[in-house]
């Protein structure tokens, strides 16, 4: 699929692990990814927009 990124790449992308971004899709601040035939959640542009204003957020105070 073009234009999606694996979980690794995300989480490389955004400077945060792997573990994290599932964390952020369990507790529904990520929306559900996509998989791949092979089980490999496949993730848009949007979902690295929203870790970076997850994280900016953080980083102002807010919490999850």
């Amino acid at each position: 699929m073009h234009g999606f990124f694996p979980i690794g790449e995300v989480a490389e992308r955004c400077n945060v692990s792997i573990d994290t971004v599932r964390y952020y899709e369990r507790r529904k601040l990520l929306p559900e990814a996509p998989r791949t035939a092979g089980a490999y959640r496949l993730f848009g542009p949007e979902a690295i927009e929203r870790i970076f204003f997850i994280k900016q957020a953080q980083d102002l105070g807010f919490t999850l």
